[in-house]
């Protein structure tokens, strides 16, 4: 089957150039677009759930309702949707904002299309959280300059995550941004060893997103 998409873009050329991509690949069919937020919400409402997109495509700013405004209220109305932001915007707020509001993942709109099914195929495949290198790299840095409480006692204890040496690599390189297919060469493995790897430490550090992977690793000093 394959995977259903979403796109929600105010600018039509964005949507069909985008939607022509994606249903070029096997992998993936473009089941609903929208021109904003409000559009995007209305849609939802009058489809069918099993016609509901399991990824969405989300841009920020729009008119009448922003991405970041529909990813807070999508994620409250249908818990079960990924949103992945692809957006021009690549600071520091909006990357927070994102984030806070549910986004499963933030791409910057130069990304080759490519990579973006790529993503979203992690996305579903092995619940992963991609991000753009760069955009990586900035919500890194915002975990490093958070104030965090003082330790008290038994605080700040290393997590027993019992990870393998080929997990933490794999938990490496990802913390600083790359994708799987990187991972990989890098590695010299499969992309579906890559991706196994990435599901057995989401598992074993009990979490389901990439910034709670950075934050863990960076804690713990693993980085």
């Amino acid at each position: 089957m394959k995977i259903p998409i979403g796109i929600v873009d105010d600018k039509s050329q964005n949507r069909l150039s985008l939607q022509e991509k994606i249903n070029y690949s096997s992998a993936l069919e473009v089941v609903m677009m929208a021109t904003d937020g409000n559009d995007f919400l209305e849609q939802m409402k009058q489809l069918p759930a099993a016609n509901h997109p399991l990824v969405v495509l989300m841009d920020i700013e729009m008119p009448e309702k922003n991405g970041i405004e529909a990813v807070r209220m999508g994620k409250q109305l249908y818990p079960e949707l990924n949103f992945l932001m692809l957006t021009v915007f690549d600071d520091d707020d909006k990357i927070f904002e994102a984030i806070k509001a549910g986004a499963t993942g933030y791409l910057l709109k130069d990304e080759k299309v490519p990579v973006i099914i790529e993503c979203i195929q992690q996305i579903v495949e092995a619940g992963g959280a991609p991000m753009s290198p760069q955009i990586a790299r900035k919500a890194l840095n915002l975990l490093m300059k958070a104030s965090l409480p003082e330790k008290g006692a038994g605080d700040g204890e290393i997590i027993d995550s019992e990870l393998s040496s080929r997990e933490m690599e794999v938990l490496k390189l990802t913390v600083e941004g790359y994708n799987y297919k990187v991972i990989a060469a890098k590695l010299y493995l499969s992309i579906h060893t890559v991706r196994k790897h990435t599901a057995n430490i989401y598992s074993k550090l009990h979490i389901t997103s990439k910034a709670q992977a950075i934050k863990i690793a960076n804690k713990n000093r693993w980085i």
